[in-house]
């Protein structure tokens, strides 16, 4: 990996991406420590430590931004619940099914229509996050009128739709995928303060018994990690390749076709998407209860609904490995269609050895990818759950609650971006590169 990033440094353009990228991702962490006016930075660190539980989510997707009522407090979330909903709108609407089939043209207008959902869900989740802060006192007296108010929801929802266009512009001129990178900066950001944590927790123990148990607690979590790091990597590259047979023909004096090779089913084939989808749903009602002010309600309704949706519960990880591996399902749906591969092997004369083309072909992929989307779902829901019920026997490890999610988004965004610069390396014959 390192080699590849050494030799593509070498080339100008590509040179060029990396650091634009980079320029990128050093605005973004700029505007993440951007303050606010009229929010109270030490009523706001109290309040986190209270309730970082039901608000673990918010701040595994935002970074220390949302922890400290920062500019891009928002983080990437209206962007990805834009393109969500877009996603989804895409399949229930014909016209916008239509739209995404019509080329370069259809997909600019669908990223336009994109675009406009994310400001208006970033206007309300600005106004939200606003109300939260007000609630919970940690809005000062001078932003409590409506100029206040109009301020620090303007900020928020202008900070929202700059990530967006940052993440945009990744993907034009950079190198890799824009949500996936600011994603990556901000769990790589909070790898030192979950560190400092972790230490400070150990130093804190008096008795002998309590410090050795932490030690061990302590090693224990890095070698679980390392173990995950490579079960990540090695289930990121796994895939199902299922034989396929090219019919010879004669073009002119020439023969074309006649090889063998094969068509590779990726088993992690959804990649992070569903860990967001789940973890979404699953924080939808402390994400109410924090709009409502009651956050940090121990008892009565919105008591029993903090305990029940709280990271640390049962509930939560239940809920949390079922829907991930619902929405498994759902975004292969959505996202691969057995027909059209059918259909393409059958348009360039190639077969499934052992099976007839048409419908028969498209139900052996159907019925493959069936399984090997179920392996990856799991894999999924075992690498985001195991971290949250570790959690339960240790609270010391709470902060590690979104280990799993985390090790999967930057594994898989590190592999990503390098395979990606491999890809131009190659495009542009520069041989030996890759050696």
């Amino acid at each position: 990996m390192l080699q590849t990033i050494r030799n593509a440094w070498k080339l100008p353009e590509l040179r060029s991406k990396i650091l634009f990228t980079l320029f990128i991702l050093l605005v973004y962490r700029i505007g993440s420590v951007l303050p606010v006016p009229f929010v109270d930075p030490v009523i706001m660190e109290q309040t986190m430590e209270q309730s970082s539980n039901a608000l673990m989510y918010y701040t595994f997707l935002a970074g220390d931004a949302f922890s400290k009522a920062n500019v891009f407090a928002l983080s990437i979330s209206p962007y990805i619940t834009s393109s969500i909903v877009m996603q989804l709108l895409t399949i229930a609407i014909p016209a916008l099914e239509r739209m995404s089939k019509d080329g370069d043209e259809g997909r600019k207008k669908i990223a336009r229509i994109t675009r406009y959902v994310t400001v208006a869900l970033g206007l309300i989740t600005a106004f939200g996050y606003y109300i939260y802060l007000k609630n919970m006192g940690i809005v000062t007296q001078d932003g409590r009128g409506w100029f206040g108010g109009f301020v620090m929801v303007s900020c928020y929802a202008a900070g929202a739709a700059l990530i967006m266009w940052l993440a945009e512009k990744i993907n034009e001129k950079g190198i890799g995928n824009g949500i996936s990178l600011i994603l990556f900066a901000n769990i790589v950001s909070r790898v030192p303060t979950m560190a400092i944590s972790l230490i400070y927790n150990v130093m804190g123990k008096t008795n002998t018994t309590d410090l050795i148990i932490e030690i061990v607690l302590l090693v224990l979590a890095v070698a679980v990690g390392l173990g995950m790091v490579w079960f990540v990597v090695h289930m990121h590259s796994a895939e199902r390749r299922i034989p396929v047979q090219y019919a010879k023909r004669q073009v002119g004096r020439r023969m074309y076709g006649g090889q063998s090779t094969y068509l590779p089913l990726k088993v992690n084939m959804t990649g992070v998407m569903p860990i967001i989808f789940a973890s979404s749903i699953v924080a939808l009602p402390t994400t109410i209860a924090m709009m409502a002010g009651k956050s940090g309600a121990t008892t009565g309704f919105w008591g029993v609904m903090n305990s029940l949706f709280a990271p640390s519960s049962w509930l939560y990880a239940a809920l949390t490995f079922v829907l991930i591996i619902a929405f498994a399902y759902f975004y292969i749906s959505i996202s691969f269609s057995p027909i059209e591969v059918a259909n393409n092997l059958k348009k360039n004369g190639g077969s499934i050895m052992g099976i007839r083309p048409g419908k028969p072909t498209t139900d052996y992929i159907s019925k493959i990818l069936t399984k090997i989307t179920l392996i990856g779902a799991i894999f999924l829901a075992l690498i985001a759950v195991v971290p949250l019920i570790a959690s339960m026997f240790a609270s010391s490890f709470n902060l590690l609650a979104f280990g799993g999610s985390s090790i999967i988004i930057v594994v898989g965004v590190v592999i990503e971006t390098v395979t990606e610069i491999e890809t131009q390396m190659t495009m542009r014959h520069y041989k030996g590169f890759l050696e």
